[in-house]
């Protein structure tokens, strides 16, 4: 009784899967409409600087089409990041890209530990993204407005300098020198 019980919550690691293929669908969607948005933002350019269409604040426009692609492209490699990560931790090892020098150290995941650090970096960018996405459309009529904006400038710079250091100290504790 005891041996078919452990053998079905080993198997119950499996119905990790459904969030595995749930991240690869929702990173491909994610990757073939942000293209289809640039495609997009291509015609409209074209149209205003061929064709001398014109359409009001068209480069604002296009700045923050840009970013919110850069930001859709960031959120498919966090799915892809985890759902890579979730299958190497609870399924199998990827033996195919472990041999794969263009691989890298996206796929050494070898603990929750790992999957984290990766993950917090990408949503890292994400946030930063996202706040320079905002800061497009912050104007500049109210001294609050101007200090607001040094503030967050500056609490992005601390949290990408406190990332990039935990990544240096993290680097140091695994070398062996």
């Amino acid at each position: 009784m005891k041996t078919f019980f452990e053998n079905i919550l080993w198997g119950s690691r499996y119905m990790t899967l459904l969030a595995v293929w749930s991240c690869i669908i929702g990173m491909t969607l994610l990757f073939v409409l942000s293209a289809i948005d640039m495609g997009k933002l291509l015609v409209e350019f074209i149209d205003v600087y061929i064709f001398g269409h014109d359409i009001p604040d068209f480069h604002t426009q296009v700045v923050s089409h840009v970013i919110t692609a850069v930001d859709d492209f960031l959120l498919a490699m966090v799915l892809l990041i985890f759902g890579l990560g979730v299958y190497e931790l609870h399924i199998d090892k990827l033996e195919c890209a472990r041999d794969n020098a263009a691989a890298g150290k996206l796929l050494k995941i070898e603990s929750l530990d790992d999957l984290k650090d990766r993950l917090g970096k990408v949503i890292l960018m994400i946030l930063v993204v996202a706040f320079f996405k905002n800061v497009l459309h912050v104007r500049f009529d109210d001294p609050l407005n101007i200090l607001y904006m040094g503030g967050g400038i500056f609490l992005v710079s601390l949290a990408l300098y406190f990332g990039h250091k935990a990544g240096h100290m993290a680097g140091h504790k695994t070398d062996p020198k």
